[in-house]
């Protein structure tokens, strides 16, 4: 079967797990500059490298649904139960399995750039953090994250750090 170029825009503009990404993009944009805003310089979401960043997630995701219209691969298998039931997907192929992974990445980034905003976020984010860790151990550094005051639900983050003098 021949798919026409609008055929494949309207499949790609209408996969619920890419609009996924793309919300979580969004919301990591919004938080990352209200972070760049707060500590008066760019971060990894408010720059070029977080640019080049989310339009490569974006562009991979088009050639992995191609991808997927060529070839038809399901990987539910490396999906956990857990998540493929409360998600509602039967069949997982190649673009959404890296659109589960890019939804993981964004929301460890969008919660640590809503805490290092002073949002009271910290115990949703322990949450989320245990969740991730309980089906990957490759989260993110959250060294700034973690200098944020014990029990409390807001804090700042030191905006310089010492480094030190080698001789």
């Amino acid at each position: 079967m021949e798919m026409g170029i609008m055929e494949f825009i309207n499949v790609a503009a209408h996969n619920k797990v890419i609009e996924l990404v793309i919300l979580a993009i969004v919301f990591d944009t919004v938080f990352g500059v209200l972070r760049a805003v707060k500590e008066k310089r760019f971060n990894s979401c408010a720059g070029i490298d977080g640019a080049i960043r989310k339009v490569a997630m974006l562009i991979s995701l088009v050639f992995m649904l191609a991808i997927d219209m060529l070839i038809k691969i399901n990987l539910i298998g490396f999906i956990p139960e857990t998540v493929r039931t409360y998600l509602g997907l039967s069949t997982v192929g190649v673009a959404e399995f890296f659109s589960l992974l890019y939804i993981a990445y964004e929301i460890t980034s969008i919660f640590k750039n809503m805490a290092l905003c002073g949002l009271p976020v910290k115990k949703v984010w322990a949450a989320v953090r245990a969740f991730l860790t309980k089906y990957t151990d490759e989260l993110p550094d959250t060294d700034e994250l973690d200098e944020l005051p014990g029990d409390s639900t807001t804090g700042s983050v030191k905006t310089e750090r010492q480094q030190e003098k080698t001789e």
